[in-house]
C-alpha cells in the first residue's frame, strides 16, 4: 500500500496486490482531507463513497457502497466510522459500525474497532464482539529489514474479511489521520 496517488497532482493512495498490480485506488483531485472522497478498483470503478459529516466536535464519516449496474450508492450508509475522544493520548480510536444484510436479507449490524496513532499510518481493525484481529497496517520492510518510508504500507487481512471494505476503512482512517 502506498499513500500516494498515482495521478500527478492528486492526493490519495494505492494498493497493490501480491503480484504488484493495482488492486484499490483512491484520487482526490481535490485538497487533501476533503469531504468526500471515492474507493476504486483497479479498473476506475467506484466501490464506495466515503463522506464526512460535521456533527460535534468530531464528527463521522459514512461510507456508500455503490451498486455498479445502476451507477450509484445505496441511500443509506453501509458503515459509519465515529472516533472516539481521547484528548489525553495520542492514540486514534474509532468505532466503526456495519448495516449489512445477511444471505436472507435480514438486517444485521457489525461492530470494529480502529486503532492506531496520531500522525503514524499504521493501524488496526479488530471485531468488537469476538476481539479479533480483521486486518492490520503497518510499516513496509525490504527483505534485509529496512523500513521503505512512512507511505509505503504492508497491509494484512484475514481471508474471510471483505477486502474492499477493509480498503475502505483504512481509507478512512488515513482521511481522519490526515494522510490523504
Amino acid at each position: 500500500m502506498w499513500m500516494k496517488s498515482l495521478v500527478f497532482h492528486g492526493n490519495g493512495c494505492t494498493v497493490f496486490n501480491s503480484r504488484g498490480e493495482v488492486a484499490f485506488r483512491v484520487d482526490n483531485y481535490q485538497q487533501k482531507c476533503c469531504r468526500k472522497v471515492f474507493l476504486m478498483d483497479s479498473y476506475g470503478n467506484i466501490l464506495f463513497s466515503l463522506n464526512r459529516k460535521k456533527m460535534g466536535v468530531f464528527g463521522c464519516w459514512e461510507g456508500f457502497k455503490w451498486i455498479e449496474s445502476e451507477r450509484r450508492n445505496e441511500k443509506q450508509p453501509y458503515f459509519q466510522v465515529r472516533r472516539k475522544s481521547n484528548f489525553f493520548s495520542k492514540d486514534i480510536s474509532c468505532k466503526v459500525t456495519i448495516n449489512g444484510f445477511d444471505d436472507e436479507n435480514n438486517s444485521i449490524t457489525s461492530c470494529y474497532l480502529m486503532t492506531g496513532f496520531e500522525g503514524k499510518s499504521t493501524l488496526k481493525i479488530i471485531d468488537f464482539s469476538g476481539r479479533l484481529l480483521l486486518a492490520e497496517a503497518m510499516q513496509k520492510q525490504s527483505i534485509e529489514g529496512i523500513a521503505l518510508g512512512d507511505d509505503v504500507l504492508a497491509l494484512m487481512v484475514e481471508p474471510h474479511a471483505d477486502q474492499s471494505l477493509v480498503m475502505a476503512l483504512v481509507t478512512v482512517y488515513g482521511l481522519i489521520n490526515n494522510k490523504l
